[in-house]
């Protein structure tokens, strides 16, 4: 994997990390659950992964559908 590559989405629970999941592929933008990188954080044990080049887009679609987020980090 080229971690340069990629950002992560941190959200407050699985069950939101689901919803913009499901909220971003119906925009197309591609992402992917995964573990959290323990240096990020411990709280929910799921993000979504996200090309760092789709973070701005990303960032727009969770923010018009209310979907709250803790943060876009690159990994």
């Amino acid at each position: 994997m080229n971690r340069d590559r990629y950002a992560v989405i941190l959200v407050h629970s699985t069950s939101h990390a689901i919803r913009a999941e499901q909220l971003l592929h119906r925009a197309g933008i591609p992402c992917k659950l995964i573990p959290v990188p323990r240096h990020l954080s411990s709280d929910c044990g799921v993000c979504l992964r996200i090309e760092r080049t789709e973070a701005d887009a990303a960032r727009r679609a969770l923010e018009k559908a209310r979907i709250e987020i803790e943060g876009i980090h690159d990994i």
